[in-house]
């Protein structure tokens, strides 16, 4: 999505805190669509502030297009549950057991504690989980086992769901292991080089008795290298081990999570009795079939059938999408997007879709590497309705789709950019200081302050556009996936993000008349080089690594232009008044760095050639400064601004008639994150605790 790197790992999500309004700082000018009386922030706990966005357009849709987005809306948040899951298996219990407490409990609820247990199970709901949703680790509770003890023992006794032989005090010893020690489960993703990363993640893709080279194994037997097609194996399913064989657990009607696939399927059917045309009908019912069957031909042919509906004003995201969570890069998080297109403001990015030929003529790496002729690249901004499963509460701004090569390659993809989110993240950044503080002059916060936001949204869509639809991988060579492996996702981010850097420093972007000058280019490249040198180490924990991909990318890309430039002084490091900066010097020649490493990138992935990626990734995108790293934290900590954001959700309700007919649909704008996750819970809960 700016987050997808599904199966062959090609999409992408890039979160705002590096691309809101100026970009990668999170300071913003404009976007059209003013705040008005609207309040976009609603509140601010730990590292993350909780924002609103709204669905601007929605009235100008008509009857039917407004039943339709109803229905999809309902079939996304039906799989709320999925996600819980696939991030943990004990998610969906500890869950339960902590908005029982926060319901029902009779202790008392004020002081230093009790603030504690409510930011921690916000900040749970927040991750689908207890593992935080940006670096992978256990969230940390701000209070003692022994209080939550008290919680517990004061709450509804028959609200827990307690294990069947296990009266509550037992449950809760278990419960409280996985809650306070560290050690148990304590990290979801691990993509540490050196260790086994399936016994080392505690995400719930896999049995934990397996291990990397059984599963590496299993798929070595099942995939055809010479497959001109490959199946996303994979993608859709569960690896266990029973009785010593290792099978697949598929996520379809009659598997692993059948109760709510079932309720997917039940609206995703009503959607498609009210589809806009025959060719959104039958990708629908090709969705449909997919879920019914489990059969990942069948979710190609669905891709095919949705990449090919460019007609349709209502549109979706749904199913088993993004492979980050895996740290193998099969398996995909169930996600939902629910929108509709903003005909006025796609202008933009129609314009390099119309090029995207001649984006990829020029790039800056090898002919052999490019696609004779770009297929079927549609780019759109649009407008989110709704969000579920691994897009919410933390969502991309942009996605690309779908992420199987080949039919990127014979039918092309559809990239979007989601335009009401991005401007909700504008709207609430528009204070924070994040820019004074890192900017390195005058001149560049000025800079960004004017051509900010639009240099944010031309990075987005040409990273999606152009980016993701870009390149061809050599005769013979497998999918990333299998080459790349653990390092597929940061390095297909890499490439996209440099493609986009590359060309936004191009005359051609003027000349195709989506920015006024190379000072939108500049801008760009400052909010970057800024960002992935210095800002986005706020997010990250003393002594942590790198884990997210896609900050593993921004600092490789960073890094290595800065060491690569440093005789030139392309980049310069400033020292001012004890505080740390870096100042572009040369952009022009910035630019030729960019393009070099591009190709390089490009090469990697054609050729698969692990080693080198490796090499690329371990070098430059894992470790951090320890000395700039604290000094960002700890000027980041003066300007009281959570790090991460994530969204409110609009409510959407339907006015049923005697006749059972969808009369009218009507949008509401609620500002109680916790609100919506307890309504979420009590309406959404289909799965059973243990699967």
């Amino acid at each position: 999505m700016l987050k997808m790197m599904v199966g062959t790992g090609v999409t992408l999500m890039i979160f705002v805190f590096f691309l809101a309004g100026c970009g990668q700082d999170g300071e913003v000018s404009s976007l059209e669509g003013g705040s008005g009386d609207f309040e976009y922030q609603t509140e601010q706990f730990a590292d993350i502030r909780i924002l609103r966005y709204r669905v601007p357009g929605f009235e100008n849709l008509t009857p039917r297009q407004q039943e339709l987005t109803y229905y999809l809306y309902e079939a996304g948040l039906s799989g709320r549950d999925i996600i819980w899951d696939q991030n943990y298996r004990y998610n969906l219990r500890i869950r339960k057991a902590l908005e029982n407490i926060y319901r029902t409990t009779v202790a008392d609820r004020s002081g230093e504690e009790w603030d504690a247990f409510q930011t921690y199970i916000k900040r749970v709901w927040f991750s689908n989980g207890i593992h935080h949703h940006y670096s992978k680790v256990k969230i940390k509770p701000g209070f003692s086992e022994e209080y939550f003890r008290e919680l517990a023992m004061a709450a509804d006794q028959q609200g827990f769901g307690t294990r069947d032989g296990e009266n509550l005090e037992e449950y809760l010893d278990f419960l409280v292991t996985l809650v306070f020690d560290p050690d148990k489960d304590g990290k979801k993703v691990v993509l540490d080089s050196g260790v086994d990363q399936i016994a080392a993640s505690a995400t719930n893709y896999y049995d934990p008795d397996l291990t990397q080279e059984e599963v590496e194994a299993f798929y070595r037997e099942k995939i055809d290298p010479d497959d001109p097609r490959p199946i996303s194996y994979g993608l859709n399913s569960k690896l266990v081990k029973e009785n010593g064989e290792i099978r697949e657990k598929v996520w379809k009607e009659g598997g692993m999570y059948s109760s709510a696939i079932e309720r997917i399927v039940y609206w995703l059917q009503k959607a498609a009795g009210v589809a806009e045309n025959e060719k959104q009908q039958a990708a629908l019912e090709k969705l449909i079939e997919y879920y019914q069957t489990g059969n990942l031909r069948t979710f190609d042919e669905y891709n095919v059938l949705w990449v090919q509906d460019t007609d349709s004003v209502v549109d979706l995201t749904n199913g088993f999408i993004e492979v980050y969570e895996d740290p193998l890069g099969y398996r995909g998080s169930y996600e939902s997007l629910v929108y509709f297109r903003n005909d006025e403001a796609t202008k933009r990015i129609a314009a390099l879709s119309e090029n995207a030929q001649w984006f990829e003529d020029n790039a800056p790496f090898s002919d052999e590497y490019k696609k004779a002729e770009v297929t079927g690249v549609t780019g759109k901004v649009i407008t989110v309705a709704g969000e579920a499963g691994d897009a919410s509460p933390s969502t991309p701004i942009g996605i690309n789709l779908p992420n199987a090569n080949w039919i990127r390659k014979e039918h092309g993809s559809k990239s979007v950019n989601l335009g009401n989110i991005v401007n909700a993240y504008a709207e609430a950044s528009k204070s924070g200081g994040v820019l004074e503080e890192f900017a390195a002059s005058e001149e560049e916060i000025a800079r960004s302050r004017e051509f900010g936001t639009l240099a944010d949204n031309l990075h987005t869509d040409l990273h999606e556009v152009i980016g993701h639809g870009s390149g061809q991988l050599a005769e013979g060579v497998a999918t990333p996936k299998e080459t790349l492996k653990g390092y597929a996702s940061t390095l297909e981010e890499s490439r996209a993000d440099l493609i986009a850097l590359y060309y936004m420093m191009d005359p051609k972007m003027v000349e195709i008349g989506v920015m006024p000058s190379l000072e939108t280019g500049r801008a760009a490249y400052d909010d970057y080089i800024r960002n992935g040198l210095l800002v986005q180490m706020a997010r990250i924990e003393p002594g942590d690594n790198l884990e997210q991909a896609h900050m593993r990318n921004r600092q490789l890309i960073s890094t290595w232009v800065y060491e690569r430039g440093l005789d030139e002084q392309v980049i310069a490091r400033l020292e001012k008044d004890g505080k740390t900066y870096y100042q572009i010097n040369d952009y022009e020649a910035l630019r030729e760095l960019f393009g070099e490493l591009l190709a390089e990138v490009q090469r990697i992935k054609s050729e698969g050639d692990y080693e080198s990626g490796k090499e690329l990734v371990e070098s430059y995108g894992v470790k951090l400064d320890p000395e700039i790293h604290q000094e960002v934290r700890d000027r980041y900590a003066t300007l009281n601004r959570a790090p991460y954001a994530g969204f409110i959700n609009p409510f959407l309700t339907a006015e049923i008639g005697s006749d059972g007919k969808v009369n009218a649909v009507r949008i509401e704008y609620p500002d109680d994150f916790a609100g919506q996750m307890l309504f979420y819970a009590d309406r959404y809960s289909f799965l059973p605790l243990d699967n």
